[in-house]
């Protein structure tokens, strides 16, 4: 571990072979709670900003008002994964929100199946 602040392997980060992107996936399953508070949320979001046009504004609140995951979409931001963390700049983002079916004792909802199933390949190849 570099105790310098500099990144694995010696190498600088941006130097020499050009800036380092990195695709950052995350998957979130939530369980709505109350869809009037979330509803609300998004409709004060909505109407609270001032540079959407009121074509979209009206587009928007229709979108929100006859569907929980659209409320969501608008009341979260990727940006705000990454606002304040030192050495990176966003670049792009995209997201999207959609009601799903979960059963938390679904194996396919196990979320360290894959890593312990990418283990397991990796200890079979060093074999």
């Amino acid at each position: 571990m570099s105790t310098d602040n500099e990144p694995p392997n010696g190498t600088s980060g941006t130097e020499g072979d050009g800036a380092r992107y990195v695709r950052l996936q995350v998957e979130l399953v939530l369980e709505l709670t109350d869809t009037g508070e979330l509803t609300g949320a998004a409709l004060d979001q909505i109407a609270g900003d001032e540079f959407m046009p009121d074509e979209e504004r009206a587009h928007a609140r229709d979108a929100v008002q006859r569907d929980e995951a659209e409320a969501l979409a608008y009341l979260v931001d990727p940006f705000d994964l990454v606002t304040g963390v030192p050495g990176v700049e966003l670049v792009q983002a995209s997201w999207n929100s959609a009601h799903t079916e979960y059963d938390p004792d679904d194996d396919e909802w196990d979320l360290w199946e894959d890593e312990a199933d990418d283990e397991a390949d990796e200890q079979d190849e060093a074999e």
